[in-house]
């Protein structure tokens, strides 16, 4: 994912670089009509109506999931790992919402609604929220079936199975909770249909630090790590590297921490 030749690099002139350069450019082309092609696709896929009221506590009150779409048609959900118990929410999924704030006002114009999910509570929430500067919306799904129903959570029973299903598979996952995107549609008549989800790697498509970071030499750089993700800290954190939950719930249970 991430392999680099950056130790022993290639030296050359420079009309030998243009024509490397041109051959990768015609995949790069391919890859974006490939891209596109599957985009297409995607929103080709069959809806499921959501038949269950979900109800969700926010800053102002209780909220309906029709609530969330805020006047618009289209919602996106980011399934945020934050566990009711957790001191903190996951430090990769606050590296993947650290790039969502500015792409709010852009959505809107689009007729799409962001909002994150996680099962912590509100207040739990709120106080992380602050603390990361944050001003995306952000719902707790606490005593709701939410999370469950879209496998971005497991019950300690799916848990004590050793595998639960998630990412459209049963797979060993280290945590209770998972990251994931849900969307959904509300037409004029109010219904509500459940329309995509991603898991896993599916979500790291709006990560633009990663996209940058596949530019540069180096890569990703994460190929001797524990995990792919064990360099992530909370934004405020990379001079200490700490985090508050010393079980670190959200990582893989013999992970060691890159500091």
């Amino acid at each position: 994912m991430s392999t680099t030749t950056i130790e022993n690099p290639k030296i050359v002139s420079r009309d030998e670089w243009l024509a490397a350069r041109k051959k990768l450019l015609a995949k790069e082309r391919q890859l974006t009509r490939e891209r596109d092609a599957i985009a297409a696709e995607r929103r080709q896929l069959p809806w499921v109506k959501v038949e269950k009221n979900y109800v969700f506590d926010s800053p102002g009150g209780k909220k309906a999931l029709a609530d969330l779409f805020d006047g618009r048609g289209q919602l996106i959900i980011y399934h945020f790992m934050f566990g009711p118990d957790w001191e903190e929410g996951c430090p990769s999924c606050s590296f993947n919402m650290d790039h969502t704030d500015s792409a709010l006002v852009h959505l809107a114009q689009r007729d799409v609604s962001f909002t994150a999910v996680s099962r912590a509570p509100l207040s739990k929430i709120e106080a992380f929220k602050k603390r990361m500067g944050w001003r995306f919306n952000w719902v707790s799904s606490h005593g709701s079936d939410f999370n469950y129903d879209y496998h971005a959570s497991f019950t300690p029973e799916e848990v004590g199975k050793g595998k639960v299903e998630y990412n459209f598979d049963v797979v060993q996952f280290p945590s209770a909770e998972a990251p994931g995107i849900s969307v959904f549609y509300k037409d004029k008549s109010g219904n509500i249909f459940h329309t995509y989800s991603a898991y896993a790697r599916g979500t790291e498509s709006v990560v633009n630090t990663y996209n940058y970071l596949d530019l540069v030499p180096k890569g990703r750089d994460e190929d001797t790590l524990p995990f792919t993700m064990a360099w992530v800290r909370h934004h405020d954190r990379y001079a200490d590297g700490y985090l508050a939950d010393a079980n670190k719930p959200y990582w893989p249970a013999n992970a060691v921490a890159t500091r």
